[in-house]
């Protein structure tokens, strides 16, 4: 749910404060919404632990001599389809590393995220609209 989509729902509940037959619909869709972000993070997390144990058991392969390393990362990849199949998509993924990793370096250096862009003053904008409605 967006900050905009939130902002909606409180704008509703102040101004329609008395029915309830409306807050309980608000408070359902929440519901809804809330779980259905708490089984992506659960998909998620189980994906990136996938990854992690491809990764930590291709490390150990490299460590233990073994021929082929990378098979654990490399099948593991496969099965989600992010096996680079080109050269262009080779050095596409080996610059966005890169950059990643220069990102990750400054943000780092800078952990409150002040940046030249964003000295810390007040927003320009504020996302706050008024664009969807609450069925009633």
């Amino acid at each position: 749910m967006t900050r905009s989509e939130f902002d909606d729902i409180r704008a509703h509940i102040d101004a329609e404060a008395n029915h309830p037959g409306d807050l309980l619909r608000v408070a359902r869709s929440l519901l809804n919404d809330l779980e259905d972000a708490r089984m992506r993070e659960a998909t998620l997390r189980a994906y990136y632990l996938r990854l992690l144990t491809a990764a930590r058991a291709t490390v150990a392969a490299e460590a233990a001599g073994y021929p082929e390393p990378l098979t654990f990362l490399t099948d593991e990849l496969a099965k989600r389809g992010q096996l680079p199949t080109s050269e262009d998509e080779v050095n596409r993924i080996l610059a966005d590393a890169h950059t990643a990793a220069m990102l990750l370096a400054y943000l780092e250096e800078n952990p409150h995220g002040t940046t030249p862009m964003n000295t810390g003053g007040a927003r320009a904008r504020r996302c706050a609209g008024t664009s969807r409605s609450i069925p009633r």
